[in-house]
């Protein structure tokens, strides 16, 4: 029996104008995985997870999520995603914005609860976003983004502005909700993150320049860290 994944994507390609953003990427995720999306700024990260998303529609190539080629907008409530900048309404309290994309993803109030508790946020429910730090917007947005127990969830820099003791504590709840059987995806060029990755794509210029486990990345490279691993990988794909 074939093996079952939870983004399996071919061949795709995106351009924006003279831009190459997508360069013929192919990633086959695993259910209940956690992998990384590793890469410097505007290597073509957060296009590749929009594209995951069905909010960009690729040039070529396929996109499919769930068993479901995307763009498909009913496959959109199986999915939470949190985007780069958080993505709340400043002028309602956290607990209003996560009540809000509660609503429309059809979960209940009793999941708002659990959602902020999750993050950390339960005592603050009644602070207007605006008056919050932007650690405390980030942990609202991954609120928002998880309130209805999504079967994919994909995070853009979940963790920056977050205080390092909770940035471990949302990791560990990253890794129950996985072993739970949920699909995560975190978008990163923070080595730190990358190492809590169970696999890595690390991309580069639209192109995946190399696959595997943080230890078969380094293996791959030959060399004793993650930094070291791109920026060789990168410099060989390069010339």
């Amino acid at each position: 029996m074939a093996e079952a994944f939870a983004v399996d994507i071919e061949g795709v390609h995106k351009n924006f104008g003279g831009l190459r953003a997508l360069d013929g990427v192919n990633l086959h995720i695993k259910t209940g995985e956690i992998y990384g999306l590793l890469g410097p700024n505007g290597a073509g990260k957060t296009t590749l997870i929009r594209a995951i998303v069905g909010l960009v529609a690729p040039d070529a190539g396929t996109v499919t999520v769930l068993g479901r080629r995307m763009p498909d907008v009913d496959n959109l409530r199986n999915v939470g995603y949190m985007t780069q900048q958080a993505a709340l309404y400043p002028g309602l309290s956290v607990e209003e914005n996560v009540q809000f994309f509660a609503a429309i993803n059809g979960a209940e109030e009793e999941d708002v609860t659990e959602a902020l508790k999750l993050v950390r946020l339960d005592d603050r429910r009644k602070s207007v976003v605006a008056t919050l730090s932007g650690g405390m917007r980030q942990r609202c947005s991954l609120a928002c983004a998880l309130v209805h127990k999504p079967k994919l969830l994909l995070l853009d820099e979940p963790t920056v502005g977050v205080d390092p003791q909770l940035r471990v504590q949302f990791w560990d709840d990253f890794r129950r909700m996985a072993a739970s059987g949920t699909t995560i995806i975190v978008s990163s060029h923070v080595m730190d993150e990358a190492e809590r990755c169970q696999r890595l794509g690390l991309i580069q210029y639209g192109r995946v320049l190399a696959e595997g486990s943080p230890n078969e990345v380094r293996a791959l490279a030959g060399t004793s860290n993650l930094e070291e691993a791109f920026l060789k990988l990168a410099g060989a794909k390069a010339s």
